[in-house]
Formats: structure tokens, C-alpha cells, sequence
């Protein structure tokens, strides 16, 4: 993976476009120190820079068919490029490299836009068609490849990471309050927002095509589509669905092992990594396998004793780097500026510690677990729906019940079914906190206005797929494989694959019973099956342990003076977003010696305001209206 940038009928003299072309791509050099590239046409100019993992000596991009008239830049890796490769061929298609993304052009020439639909992988291309003067973007299904885009007069421009778009002089900097306001309600920014107003993230499984007529034209060409729960079960047994998905995994896991580079993997001492790791050293026994972790001095968030078990277990060289609160508030600055948004957590510096040890190990590509909790019921609220344990959610004022269910009804399809948190209590909370004027405009950015994800997914399904889609859509797309995983990896030229995400891992997890994923009331029933064959028991029958890392209240407990200066009711009045009391009076009870933020049910909203006075000064965002 790379970073790409582009700019759809560029304005100005050739040396201006390319000036501008070399700082949008130099902005995102950290994605790609191996090489760079540039294609300028007439329409058209493509820029960028390359992580070499597949074909190291010939496949630096631009890529083109071989007449020249179909070019494109692609952020990704194509993991079922050499079965494609063998069909274009048998079509007559001549390739001149061993590169993964050079069947991309060909395919489009074969089918043209619906060439997504035939990849296997995680990517964001950019592709023009010289003949046609159509531009095409397209985002992997998943969302692991970022992809941005804004206007500038009648100028596209695209993007791997925001940054390359503010190097552009006519992107403005202000802030997009909805943005701001998802982070506050749902696990993270949600696609097509983010924090700068006029700055769209491609959502996920979506293809742009612009035309020589200009118009722009969106298609969802893949979705998580679960069946109804109506619908009859399949009603083989467990250990059936054990087989289909071990076999669908090792296969998954063996098209991430293709580079021409070492591949390691991440060890968190939980199930999903350690289950990756296990099967990589059977594919590749002798492969001197390299597994990384961080550690915490707080003995109640620390998982070596796990982590260097799974180590010893599949004889991998392993390293480990020990994570203190000091050591997060020195890189707050930097992981905020990597995610390109404010952070609900500080664990965005526990993934950028282990990219930089994997790039100072002499690696570039790792394997890691994201996606096994949402795919298979790895979180708290798939249980307590399984269990009815939901009265302590529920509000005891009836007027405050009315108000909620008219909330879950439009947000999820559904007055009785509740995703992470009260929403007529947020609005309460929200109202707070925001400074005065923006308070009083909430009902004009209030992103709970409307439902952030497609309502027909959810119709019909199951409590646990509708759980298991909406963590996919809200937590794990635009959060989890954003901010916490491609940009922190990326910032040191670390590509992370991601096992559980394949398509047929997928095919594999919608189709299995949600009464097997929760069999017996325990999350993740499944795959803990499948684990046993694998792992010893102390990890598949230890405790659920979420990957946390210290809170704001720690943060304030290491006294950094600048921390405060970011928290002071000058700096809060300043900014112009958040309330001066209200943060006064957090901050107050955060620094009471006993208090802590449980982070699997409480907000710390501590953090969100440090993370903004942060990003707004790593960005020189403008003051909002």
C-alpha cells in the first residue's frame, strides 16, 4: 500500500500543476519513502508515492495499459492478482511487470467501472480513461484504504490522507461540526464526513465516476448484507461451520503472506491475534516469524504474561516496548495529526509504538486482528442483547422513554434496540459541553438527526447482525481501520493486512447462526472453537479484555504543562467549541485521586477536548462562525 493524490482538470500552466502535484504527493511521503510517480495529461494529473511490497524493482505507479490510454494509481494490494493475471492473459492482455496492481487497468478495459467487484483486496484506485475522459475512484469494501476528495472551483482533487489536500492553496481549513459531533455519539467519524467542512471520505464499497460531462455519478457496489431473521437457518452443526471458516481463514491469511518482503504480525495476548499468528507460522513454518506487542507498567491493562505465552507457543522473535502515560502525552501531538481528527482514546499511540518497532526491525507488512469482534460478537452489547440485560439502559422518565424511542427509531429502524449509548441523554450531555453559540446551533449539525448507515440493512435482521453491522459501519471503518489502524501504521511506512476482512471470511461469518456466534450467552462462541485446534487454553478461556490504554485522567496526572495550557478556560474560550465551565468542571472531577474512566461504557470527553485543541493547532483549523 501507498498513498496516492490527483487532481481532475487541473487549472493553470503545466509547471504550476506539477508544483502543486509534487507538494500534494510529498505530503504523504510517509506513506510511500520507497518511490514516487507522476502522470500529467490533458484533464488529468496522477501523483504517487510508494511502499514497495510486491515486484520491488518494476512496480512503481502510475500503471497504464499497454496502448497508454488507461492509467491509474492505486493505494492497495490486490491479494488475487495472479488469478486475474491468468484470465486477462488467456484474454490476450500482455503484462510488463509482476506487479499485483497492473491487472487493474486491464480489468477495467475488460469490464470497465464494475472492475471492483472482481478484486480481492484492500485498496483506494484512482484510474482515467483517456478515451472516455472518465475519472474513476473506488474504495475497497471494507474501507482499509483511505480515500478523500474536495472541489476547488471546477477542480476534483483525491487524496490517500487529508493532509495532501490542504496542500493544495485553494483548500480552506475550517472545521465541519458534524464531524465533530459523530465523534462525540458513535465510536468514530463516520464516511462521507470528517472534520473539515467541504472534505468527503469515499465511504466504504463505493465507486465515483466522472464523466466528460462533469457529472459525478456514486455507486454502492458492496454492502454487509445479512440474511433475515426470518429467513430459514442452516441448520448444520457447529463443528461444520468450525471447518468452512478454518479453511476460509488459513486461505485468507495465506494471500496476505504474498510479498516479496517479510510479513510479521501483531500480538495483543487476546484471541484474534494470537489465532492469526498461530496459523502464519503453520503456513510458514520456517519463516524466523517476527511478532511485536506493547506493555503497560499498570498491571490492570498490562497482557505480556499472554502476549509472550503466544511468543513461546509459535517460536516467533519477538519484541515488546513498555507504554507509560508520559510516553503517550510525548505523541499525542503526532497521532493526532496522523488521524487527521480529534481521538476518544490515547490507544492511537500504542499502534504508532508498534509500527515504528516493526519498521526498526527491518519490516514494512504485518498482520493483524482487526475485524474478528464485529464479525463475531466480540463486544459486551452482543451478550446483553442474548440476555435482555438492557433495563439499566432504559430511561425512567416517560417523557425521556418517548424521546429515546423516537431516537432508535430513526437512527437504527428500531424503538426498542439500543446501540452504545442514550441518545435524548446525549443531546443533554452535548448541550454542555459545546460552547454557548455552537450549542444553540446543535439542531443544525446534530449528526443523531438522521440515520448515518443505510436502514435496510438493518430491516428484518437479527439483534446480533444488526449489532454486528452497525459496529462494521460506525466503529470499525472509519475508527478502527482509520485512525487507529492505517493512519498510525502508515506514519512509519507500515502496511497492516487484515486476515478476519477478506471476503470470504465474511461470506463465512454472515452465513453462521447468530445462535452459534453466542452459544451459551459467550461472545464469540465461534471462533473460541475454532481457537481450541490452535491456542492453548489460558488464551481462548481467558477474560475478555479490551485493548485499552491510559485515559485522560492519567494524562493529567503526568502534569505536562501543555496539557493544561490546551485546557485552560482561555485556550477552551478561544477555540470556540467547547464550554470553559463545562471543561472546568471535568477536569475537576477527572483529577479527584480515585476517579477513572471505564472505557468500555464512559466517554472520556476529557480526551476529546485535548485531542481538538490538538488538532486544530496541528492544522491551523479556522475558528467556528
Amino acid at each position: 500500500m501507498c498513498g496516492i493524490v490527483g487532481i481532475l482538470n487541473p487549472a493553470g500552466p503545466p509547471p504550476e500543476i506539477r508544483q502543486r502535484l509534487t507538494a500534494m504527493t510529498d505530503a504523504v511521503a510517509h506513506r510511500g519513502p520507497d518511490d514516487a510517480g507522476q502522470y500529467l495529461g490533458p484533464g488529468i494529473a496522477l501523483g504517487f508515492r510508494r511502499l514497495a511490497i510486491v515486484d520491488l524493482v518494476t512496480g512503481n505507479q502510475p500503471m497504464a495499459t499497454a496502448d497508454g490510454r488507461v492509467r491509474c494509481v492505486v493505494n492497495g494490494e490486490i491479494f488475487n492478482h495472479r488469478a486475474l493475471r491468468r484470465d486477462l492473459e488467456a484474454r490476450g492482455h500482455r503484462f510488463r511487470t509482476t506487479s499485483d496492481i497492473e491487472v487493474v487497468p486491464a480489468l477495467y478495459r475488460e469490464v470497465g467501472p464494475d472492475f471492483v467487484t472482481a478484486l480481492n483486496g484492500q485498496f483506494a484506485v484512482a484510474l482515467w480513461d483517456e478515451d472516455a475522459r472518465r475519472l474513476v475512484l473506488a474504495r475497497d469494501p471494507v474501507g482499509i484504504a483511505p480515500l478523500f476528495v474536495t472541489r476547488v472551483d471546477r477542480q476534483l482533487l483525491f487524496a490517500s490522507e487529508i493532509k495532501a489536500l490542504l496542500a493544495h492553496p485553494g483548500v480552506q481549513r475550517r472545521l465541519n461540526p458534524t464531524g465533530l459531533d459523530q465523534i462525540l455519539s458513535y465510536p468514530g467519524p463516520v464516511s462521507p464526513h470528517t472534520l473539515f467542512a467541504g472534505i468527503e471520505s469515499v465511504p466504504p464499497g463505493t465507486v465515483i465516476t466522472v464523466d466528460r460531462d462533469a457529472r459525478e455519478r456514486r455507486t454502492v457496489y458492496w454492502d454487509l448484507d445479512y440474511p433475515r431473521a426470518d429467513a430459514p437457518a442452516d441448520p448444520r452443526p457447529a463443528d461444520v461451520w468450525v471447518e468452512e471458516l478454518e479453511a476460509a481463514l488459513l486461505e485468507s491469511i495465506r494471500l496476505r503472506l504474498q510479498a516479496d518482503v517479510p510479513v510479521g504480525a501483531y500480538l495483543s495476548g487476546g484471541l484474534d491475534s494470537s489465532l492469526i499468528a498461530a496459523m502464519m507460522g503453520r503456513l510458514e513454518p520456517d519463516a524466523g516469524r517476527r511478532t511485536y506487542s506493547v506493555a503497560f507498567p499498570d498491571h490492570a491493562i498490562d497482557e505480556r504474561r499472554w502476549q509472550r505465552l503466544m511468543a513461546e507457543r509459535i517460536g516467533s522473535r519477538h519484541l515488546e516496548h513498555e507504554i507509560a502515560p508520559a510516553d503517550i502525552v510525548a505523541r499525542l501531538p503526532d497521532i493526532v495529526r496522523h488521524a487527521e481528527a480529534p481521538l476518544r482514546e490515547s490507544y492511537n499511540a500504542c499502534s504508532l509504538h508498534l509500527s515504528a518497532m516493526v519498521r526498526e526491525s527491518g519490516l514494512k507488512t504485518i498482520l493483524t486482528g482487526e475485524g474478528a469482534d464485529e464479525l463475531f460478537g466480540g463486544y459486551v452489547g452482543y451478550r446483553l442483547d442474548a440476555t435482555a440485560m438492557r433495563s439499566d439502559d432504559e430511561p425512567e422518565d416517560p417523557l425521556e422513554g418517548m424521546l429515546e424511542a423516537q431516537a432508535r427509531q430513526r437512527l437504527w429502524g428500531d424503538p426498542a434496540f439500543m446501540y452504545e449509548k442514550r441518545i435524548a441523554a446525549l443531546r443533554e450531555i452535548k448541550q454542555a459541553l459545546y460552547a454557548p453559540a455552537l450549542a444553540a446551533a446543535l439542531d443544525r449539525f446534530d449528526c443523531t438527526a438522521e440515520s448515518p448507515v443505510d436502514l435496510a440493512m438493518l430491516d428484518g435482521r437479527s439483534a446480533f447482525h444488526r449489532r454486528s453491522y452497525l459496529d462494521f459501519k460506525l466503529r470499525m471503518a472509519d475508527h478502527l481501520l482509520a485512525d487507529h489502524g492505517d493512519r498510525v501504521a502508515f506514519a512509519n511506512g507500515v502496511e497492516a493486512r487484515y486476515p478476519f476482512l477478506d471476503p470470504g471470511v465474511i461470506d463465512v461469518a454472515r452465513r453462521i447462526p447468530p445462535a452459534l456466534m453466542l452459544e451459551r450467552g459467550e461472545e464469540k462462541a465461534i471462533l473460541k472453537r475454532l481457537a481450541r485446534r490452535w491456542l492453548p487454553a489460558e488464551i481462548v478461556d481467558r477474560r475478555k479484555f479490551s485493548f485499552v490504554a491510559p485515559a485522560s485522567p492519567d494524562l493529567l496526572r503526568t502534569r505536562a504543562n501543555w496539557v493544561f495550557d490546551l485546557l485552560s478556560p482561555a485556550r477552551i474560550a478561544r477555540d470556540g467549541v467547547f464550554d470553559p465551565d463545562t471543561v472546568a468542571d471535568l477536569m475537576d472531577l477527572y483529577q479527584e485521586p480515585d476517579f477513572a474512566v471505564n472505557q468500555t461504557y464512559q466517554d472520556d470527553l476529557l480526551m476529546i477536548v485535548l485531542t481538538y485543541g490538538l488538532f486544530a493547532d496541528q492544522f491551523g483549523l479556522s475558528t467556528p462562525a
